[in-house]
């Protein structure tokens, strides 16, 4: 049990580090306002990622969907990723009419059409929470409550250290820079998920 708890745990945390459109935008909400407004996009982002986790288990043990769907919603999430790093690229400065707003419903629709993160619950977390759960009553929620928490506390405290370099980030000369930065990590990420759900399917 300790065992699968802890495996549990290092995969959130592994995956609360690994740079992806979630993280990027954290650090972007750090410049625009502070820590403290970013963690909104956190607890969001933790929130969806929960639904997805729940609805992979429900229906990877019921259904067994093909991976195609998932993939075909890659391109979906692609889509998202490009508009909103169009938006990062036009951002000059830190007035507050620049500042891109990441809605709830933003946050929502960049993580539920991320197929990697679709394919990621369901070949990696969600096979070894089955397994859990036929070791001990309900291990399968538990297994996936410790990849959240993992998650959510490295996820923080990639935040918590980047903020600390937010004086120096703000910078009139280097704002334009950063976010054109943030703008082509966006977009890398989208080339990433449409070039990986085209392998898939060629």
């Amino acid at each position: 049990m300790v065992q699968q708890i802890a495996t549990a745990l290092i995969l959130g945390l592994v995956g609360g580090v690994i740079p992806g459109p979630v993280l990027t935008a954290t650090f972007t909400e750090i410049l625009q306002s502070s820590f403290y407004r970013s963690l909104r996009i956190v607890f969001l982002a933790m929130a969806t990622e929960t639904f997805v986790a729940f609805v992979s288990l429900i229906v990877l043990s019921s259904l067994g969907l093909s991976l195609s769907i998932f993939n075909a919603l890659s391109f979906v999430g692609a889509g998202i990723l490009i508009w909103i790093a169009r938006q990062l690229w036009k951002i000059r400065s830190l007035d507050i009419n620049e500042r891109v707003h990441f809605s709830a419903g933003k946050i929502a629709a960049m993580i539920l059409a991320n197929g990697v993160l679709w394919t990621f619950w369901i070949t990696v977390c969600v096979p070894k929470a089955i397994v859990f759960g036929e070791q001990i009553q309900y291990g399968e929620f538990l297994f996936l409550f410790f990849v959240e928490i993992g998650w959510l506390i490295s996820t923080v405290a990639a935040a918590f250290v980047f903020s600390w370099f937010r004086n120096a980030l703000s910078n009139p000369k280097v704002v334009p820079y950063m976010f054109r930065f943030f703008s082509i990590v966006f977009l890398y990420f989208a080339l990433s998920m449409i070039y990986s759900s085209a392998v898939y399917f060629i």
